[in-house]
């Protein structure tokens, strides 16, 4: 299997232009290469290591480049790293760095500035949300570290040289290369940082080794960025700058893109105007089939969420197909498991039975657990929702919050509470809410990118979920090799995970996500077909209009 992933790997890389945008023979490019896209948000931080949202990683991706990377339709593509190759068990995998990537200052990017990052992000002292990525890739040593148990130093990770960067894991994980696009694995300056500290990030310090630079930012209002000369690939970039704007409301932003001050949306059109933008721009919507799941989040630490009773009867009481088919209308498909079953490995998880009752009779079922547990119409269960301020997000409150009170026959009375976006983060992380809006996308194309989140040990896991039981089904899918094969022993262990969350009811899962956004003819490179939808600068072009 070694020679096989090392041809492919050597294969990518020899043909590395494949990662750049290709422009069509022929194809009259605009003199200006400016684009102008909406973000959605204003970014938590420009450090890759203290955020862990879509607004955060799309900023992230146009300033950093990591091992590997992605092109517009989410195949892996070469980055800092030229090849790579693994042991025939999968727990050692070395990368070959290109001898021409650099960083915006000019300094070389190493195999040091890889070990460093990857280092921090697991010390204790970053408090990095997103610590535990590196023990769903089983680095070795990287959960230890996370518990203060060992050393940063001690991180089963080395530059054998300037250009060789070697990862040993635990257990085998196949797979591994597709984790290393996540933006928590992105390299760091280390020169700059070890100088400037938590500084470094500033925009008249910060140095990246991705395809653009920072150029500006105004807070809540604007980020610009700037070709990067001495990116490695830069002769075959095309956009010279980009304006990412943090425009929260959706009927905002599709009003600027009408009169013409935006290029490309954010993901979340109005569901009211979706019909008709659909009518009247039928080339300019993009509806993408993305690997996410929108849910609420229980605080399961926190009475009565504490109580899997009552946690049931809010699953049992939410009709989805009402917040699918009625309320967005827009491709969403009910669910009522945290993992998308149409993800690699993911063929094995099944729906729980009650998906398939009527919802009377689940009703019935929801308002007796309740009245068991004590409440009734003089005394409802009153709890709050938290969201990030967004009109869509608020629709599907509004929805669930009446549904919950009808279908009880008011045994459930349900506030509202909304919170700009990075203190919305904060609360979550903190437990500072009853239940809240989450949504997670896959950060690679498996299964266990939404089977690590629940892990009790998980930085992710912000629902406070835990169960042995679920715990020990994700570490069987490292340990599989039924007969069938290892990916399907992997199967069966996500889809038992899955079915022990469901039984928990540990959150209430709502619907897998579309993205649908808007995108002006003449941007092209934006191909709608990446299950990750990440939005790469470097892929796009602007034709003549």
């Amino acid at each position: 299997m070694q020679h096989k992933l090392l041809f492919s790997a050597i294969a990518l890389a020899l043909s590395y232009s494949a990662q750049a945008v290709i422009v069509p023979e022929g194809t009259q490019l605009d003199e200006k290469q400016h684009i102008v896209f909406n973000n959605g948000a204003e970014p938590q931080s420009f450090d890759p290591h203290k955020t862990e949202g879509v607004p955060e990683s799309n900023v992230a991706y146009q300033l950093l480049e990591g091992l590997v990377t992605s092109d517009s339709e989410g195949k892996l593509q070469p980055g800092v790293a030229e090849s790579w190759e693994n042991t025939p068990d999968f727990k050692t995998w070395t990368f070959h760095l290109r001898k021409d990537a650099k960083w915006s200052n000019g300094d070389p990017v190493t195999a040091h500035d890889f070990v460093f990052a990857w280092r921090r992000l697991v010390d204790p002292a970053t408090a990095a949300p997103y610590a535990s990525y590196l023990s769903y890739l089983q680095v070795e040593n990287a959960q230890d570290i996370i518990d203060g148990k060992k050393k940063p130093a001690e991180l089963g990770v080395e530059a054998k040289d300037d250009y060789t960067f070697v990862v040993h894991a635990t257990n085998p994980v196949p797979y591994a290369v597709s984790l290393t696009t996540h933006q928590s694995l992105l390299p760091l300056p280390q020169k700059v940082v070890e100088k400037l500290g938590d500084a470094w990030v500033k925009k008249e310090n910060y140095v990246g080794n991705g395809a653009y630079k920072l150029a500006n930012h105004i807070i809540n209002e604007k980020i610009e960025f700037e070709r990067n000369p001495l990116y490695w690939n830069d002769k075959e970039t095309v956009i010279n700058s980009a304006t990412f704007l943090a425009i929260e409301n959706p009927s905002t932003d599709v009003a600027r893109y009408r009169a013409g001050d935006l290029d490309m949306t954010s993901y979340g059109l109005p569901p009211e105007q979706f019909a008709k933008l659909q009518k009247e721009l039928p080339g300019e919507v993009y509806v993408t089939r993305t690997l996410g799941t929108y849910s609420y989040e229980l605080n399961n630490k926190k009475a009565p969420f504490d109580n899997v009773n009552i946690r049931k009867a809010l699953n049992l009481s939410l009709d989805r197909h009402v917040i699918t088919d009625k309320v967005l209308g827009q491709g969403q498909t009910p669910t009522y498991v945290f993992t998308p079953t149409y993800i690699e490995e993911g063929h094995l998880i099944q729906q729980p039975a009650y998906s398939k009752e009527p919802m009377a009779q689940r009703n019935e079922e929801a308002i007796k657990l309740l009245e068991e547990a004590g409440y009734s119409k003089a005394n409802p269960l009153k709890f709050s929702i938290l969201y990030n301020t967004n009109e869509n997000h608020k629709k599907v409150a509004i929805a669930a919050a009446s549904m919950w009170k009808a279908n009880t026959k008011g045994l459930i009375d349900v506030k509202l509470e909304n919170q700009e976006w990075k203190t919305y983060i904060d609360s979550r992380r903190a437990g500072r809410y009853d239940a809240a809006r989450a949504g997670w996308s896959a950060d690679y194309n498996q299964a266990t990118t939404f089977g690590n989140y629940f892990l009790s040990n998980s930085s992710n896991n912000t629902a406070k979920y835990a169960n042995p039981e679920y715990d020990k089904a994700m570490a069987e899918s490292y340990a599989a090799t039924d007969a069938e094969g290892r990916a399907e022993g992997r199967a069966k262990a996500y889809a038992k995970a899955e079915e022990i969350l469901a039984k928990d009811y540990g959150i209430v899962p709502i619907f897998n996500y579309v993205n649908p956004r808007l995108v002006k003819p003449y941007v092209k490179g934006y191909s709608g077909k990446d299950p990750q939808d990440h939005i790469y600068l470097r892929n796009l072009y602007i034709i003549k209009h």
